[in-house]
């Protein structure tokens, strides 16, 4: 029986391939990618090969048995995706469910994924967090912010620049306007940008400058926003400024 290895690939920045993903890729039977087009710059770019096979969110449950089938007749197959991880918001659980199920062994290579970069660059906690991806675009849309009011961890989501100032307005509207968020764009890429502060600083920084690129937004959970007010409104000791440790900070501006 064959193996399934699923490879990121980079989110931006060509250097950001693994040896091991170039290695795998370049070692595999059979590659699965989202879009043929998009990873045949990628794959032409290092050198590889491989048989090629379209697996996307259209046609991947009815490319999913047949996979299964010539893994398990011996083959060894690679999953990417155009940009990151597989499976993250991205086409690549159906698959894995279905080897797992099969007794087919599944490794996943280490690698490339947006959040995460954006979420360490934030500035807002990145020890806890919730991920949301994309959000509904009209159904339950409102309805499932509501139902994050209450999380106290950071929370991260997938956006597209054209639908980005629509989004912070409802974060706003919901969240408050003060609560704090990080808009990252373009990561790894050379115009790598991220917009952090109050919610309606950033709307108001996007409603004046379009939007372009991949985007992940960071918003500050509730407790983080409760520690930051408390923070704002202590009261200073005069002794302690005086010594230089009562000084009072915002450190995401």
């Amino acid at each position: 029986m064959g193996k399934l290895y699923v490879v990121p690939t980079p989110v931006g920045n060509m250097e950001d391939m693994t040896f091991r993903a170039v290695r795998v890729l370049k070692e595999a039977d059979l590659i699965l990618a989202e879009d043929t087009r998009t990873s045949s710059v990628l794959l032409q770019h290092y050198d590889i090969h491989g048989e090629l096979l379209s697996h996307h969110k259209f046609n991947e449950h009815e490319t999913v048995q047949h996979v299964v089938r010539k893994i398990q007749g011996g083959m060894t197959a690679a999953l990417i995706s155009d940009a990151g991880t597989p499976g993250i918001s991205d086409p690549g659980f159906l698959l894995v469910r279905e080897c797992v199920k099969n007794g087919i062994e599944v490794q996943t290579l280490p690698g490339a994924t947006a959040f995460v970069p954006a979420l360490v660059s934030s500035g807002l906690p990145c020890d806890k967090f919730c991920f949301e991806g994309f959000l509904p675009q009209k159904k339950g849309r409102l309805s499932r912010l509501e139902e994050l009011k209450d999380e106290e961890r950071s929370i991260v989501f997938y956006e597209s620049p054209r639908r980005l100032v629509k989004t912070l307005q409802q974060f706003k509207d919901v969240f408050g306007e003060e609560r704090q968020v990080s808009v990252a764009r373009e990561i790894s890429k050379l115009h790598e940008e991220h917009v952090r502060g109050a919610l309606k600083e950033v709307l108001a920084h996007f409603e004046a400058t379009e939007p372009l690129g991949e985007i992940v937004v960071i918003l500050a959970g509730k407790g983080e926003q409760k520690e930051t007010k408390e923070n704002e409104e202590k009261p200073v000791d005069p002794m302690q400024m005086l010594m230089g440790t009562g000084k009072k900070k915002n450190k995401y501006k």
